[in-house]
């Protein structure tokens, strides 16, 4: 779901960059300290799931597990997915330096919705599983219709690829909710407190 260098226009650059550094400073004023290690630990997971790629077109299609990161850390998925992305960028060429900020928030924009969305129903058993699971999958889906529109913003010629990313990735979506769906049932049985975070 990365976005390459040279796709982009200066305009939608800049404004990707602002918006993403909005985020990451209100995800660090809201980030409790005590909860550095799962921050880390999810940084780390979404890391290793997008190292496996297939390209199309300007952009690109693996797991992402944004919608994880949105439900379980709210704001705090901005700075988890900037860092993420910075190190693929630097050590893998994922993406680029300069598209960094459209990529973030591409991805943690669509995270933090399914945080406000889906993380009431977490905390009730009977609803946890089909919230998890609506989480992964409408993160993908929000991501892949930010990314679409961060391509047509910058070129109406890139409409088509837009059109067709957004397609690539409709089995990511059921994948990632069933990823999410799982990892959030197993963390309330043996890790309940990861979904305790406060109020943001």
């Amino acid at each position: 779901m990365h976005i390459s260098e040279g796709v982009l226009s200066a305009p939608v650059l800049i404004g990707g960059g602002v918006l993403t550094a909005v985020g990451t400073a209100i995800g660090l004023k809201s980030l409790d300290y005590d909860r550095v290690m799962v921050v880390a630990i999810l940084t780390a997971s979404f890391f290793v799931a997008s190292l496996i790629h297939v390209p199309i077109g300007p952009s690109s299609v693996h797991l992402v597990l944004n919608g994880l990161l949105g439900v379980v850390l709210g704001w705090a998925c901005f700075p988890a997915i900037l860092v993420a992305l910075l190190l693929q960028a630097v050590f893998f060429q994922f993406g680029g330096i300069t598209v960094i900020g459209v990529n973030c928030f591409n991805m943690a924009a669509a995270a933090l919705i399914c945080f406000y969305l889906v993380r009431p129903w977490l905390a009730k058993p009977k609803t946890r599983a089909i919230a998890g699971f609506a989480g992964g999958f409408l993160a993908i889906f929000l991501a892949a219709i930010f990314m679409a529109i961060s391509l047509a913003l910058s070129d109406i010629g890139f409409m088509r690829a837009a059109q067709v990313s957004v397609i690539a990735h409709l089995p990511v979506m059921f994948i990632e909710g069933f990823v999410t769906m799982f990892t959030v049932s197993f963390l309330a049985r043996v890790l309940p407190e990861m979904l305790e975070g406060k109020k943001q």
